[in-house]
């Protein structure tokens, strides 16, 4: 991998975004190795949760690398953005709950991959925004929807058309992030949540994301879906085992 490093250790991996010198921007190839690790890590059996942050202090990722938008028509602009919806909607759709460790600036673009990742940890600086306004443009990678879905109508309308950039303790009461940490302890928080996420179910923890995701999926009724996978479940040996456990009054044993 040419813009991304990928290490696992202890059941969980974490993809690095590592353009430091562009402060993480995403190009098209990076994105597309983001999208190539994740349908590796899907595979892996040993993984049971995913991390994505940034390298460096700086940023998370400072958006898209706009360098390249002067030579984009009409339909490339669209392909480029059909490109990012598809691989951020591989990390939504993930059945392993996947992490965004949020270190410095995480604006257009970078907001937006942090927004397709189930939860998100902000470190003390990190720094949020949607710009594209600036730049005669709208969010392209799913921003203009997820953002709605996370701080509401109202909220999301405001930052969007403003352009206007918000910190951590701001991004965490709007409940675009889960919670913020130390920055020395950014990944460590991260790691904990997953390791927390892991005693769980395996199983009812990937129907859980899928129902959760069935909420703003005007497609899918998630009621019916909600009431398929509980009876699933109810019926699966993890169940079993954890009501047993319950009763018993010990810890279960879930395979993973």
């Amino acid at each position: 991998m040419k813009f991304i490093k990928v290490e696992v250790s202890s059941n969980i991996a974490t993809i690095t975004l590592n353009r430091p010198d562009a402060l993480n921007a995403l190009n098209n190839d990076l994105i597309v190795e983001i999208g190539a690790s994740i349908s590796e890590l899907d595979k892996d059996d040993e993984v049971h949760g995913i991390i994505i942050t940034g390298s460096g202090e700086k940023a998370f990722a400072a958006g898209a690398d706009i360098k390249g938008f002067p030579e984009l028509d009409e339909v490339s602009g669209k392909a480029l953005s059909q490109s990012g919806h598809h691989v951020f909607n591989q990390i939504e759709n993930l059945s392993k709950p996947v992490i965004a460790a949020v270190n410095g600036y995480a604006l257009g673009g970078g907001l937006e991959l942090a927004m397709a990742c189930h939860l998100r940890i902000a470190s003390e600086n990190a720094v949020f925004g949607m710009p594209e306004t600036k730049l005669g443009l709208i969010p392209g990678y799913g921003g203009t929807q997820r953002l709605v879905h996370l701080i509401g109508k109202a909220k999301a309308m405001e930052y969007i058309l403003t352009a206007e950039m918000m910190d951590a303790p701001t991004a965490a009461n709007l409940g675009l992030v889960n919670s913020v940490a130390p920055s020395g302890l950014l990944i460590e928080a991260s790691r904990d949540m997953l390791y927390k996420i892991a005693k769980r179910g395996p199983l009812a923890v990937s129907k859980a994301i899928e129902s959760i995701n069935a909420s703003v999926n005007p497609e899918i009724d998630g009621f019916e879906l909600e009431m398929k996978f509980f009876g699933e479940l109810l019926a699966s040996s993890e169940c079993k085992e954890g009501v047993a456990a319950f009763i018993e009054k010990r810890k279960p044993v879930f395979r993973k």
